[in-house]
């Protein structure tokens, strides 16, 4: 994750400060807890290849790690799409520079993949916070992945189109292009939106929504893959500007026992 992304046509992006805590995990436990469970994901068949797109080294794994992962062992062919390298998630550090924080975050993002059976992620390295200005090249990329598998036999799994960060919606929207030209089934998972949107709220299709059911193997496999983004979960020092990105807090709501994708 990035928090100082260019202005890119976000209708609910603010950013995260320490006094904007956002919904917290227990108001949506106890929204979904009390109405009707939605339908489980399950592999559908036929499905040959899944093309994950990240707009941030992390989402992979705070979005639908654990998804991506049960395509895998469902012998799918995993394809992660990496868009930018979240060089700019420390924009005011001073003591890691952008091109060292790129290096450590895809070094990272490596070792979280693999922790889930995960592919290595394919790295596009547009600028971080700018996606919105790059959208072609990007839905080329997704497209490239997607490669020669026909039709739904391909799924693209993108951050969603109205998920209220920048590079998360300009992601989603390359993703949209890129199954519209080649006829792939595109489905989106919500990173943000769990900030910003509050229970029942409308903007938000849930009527869409299908749910991963973790098991606790599962649980504990995700959570020791987010452990690896260190330089998210945790500060880089003790001056300011090296606050931590993901502090307890934000991964209350990210990493819990389902996940999301409006499919």
């Amino acid at each position: 994750m990035t928090t100082d992304p260019a202005e890119g046509g976000s209708t609910h992006w603010t950013g995260i400060g320490l006094d904007d805590r956002g919904t917290p995990h227990a108001a949506w436990d106890a929204w979904f807890g009390g109405r009707a469970a939605d339908p489980e994901l399950t592999v559908p068949s036929g499905v040959r290849r899944v093309v994950v797109v990240a707009p941030h080294p992390d989402d992979e794994i705070l979005g639908v790690g654990v998804t991506a992962a049960r395509f895998a062992a469902a012998g799918v062919e995993v394809v992660i799409v990496a868009a930018t390298d979240g060089d700019a998630s420390h924009p005011d550090s001073p003591t890691v520079t952008p091109a060292r924080l790129a290096a450590l975050r895809i070094s990272e993002s490596r070792r979280a993949c693999a922790a889930l059976g995960l592919p290595e992620p394919v790295r596009v390295g547009l600028p971080d916070g700018g996606v919105h200005g790059h959208e072609t090249r990007l839905a080329d990329a997704i497209a490239e992945a997607i490669g020669d598998v026909p039709g739904e036999d391909c799924v693209v799994l993108s951050t969603w189109r109205g998920d209220g960060h920048p590079d998360h919606e300009a992601s989603g929207r390359a993703a949209a292009r890129a199954c519209a030209a080649t006829g792939a089934r595109l489905a989106e998972y919500p990173v943000w939106t769990w900030h910003w949107a509050e229970p029942g709220d409308r903007r938000v299709p849930w009527d869409r929504r299908r749910r991963v059911v973790l098991t606790e193997a599962e649980l504990a496999a995700k959570q020791a893959a987010v452990a690896e983004f260190v330089t998210q979960v945790a500060r880089l020092s003790d001056r300011p500007g090296d606050e931590a990105i993901l502090p307890d807090w934000i991964l209350d709501r990210l990493v819990t026992r389902s996940e999301t994708v409006f499919w």
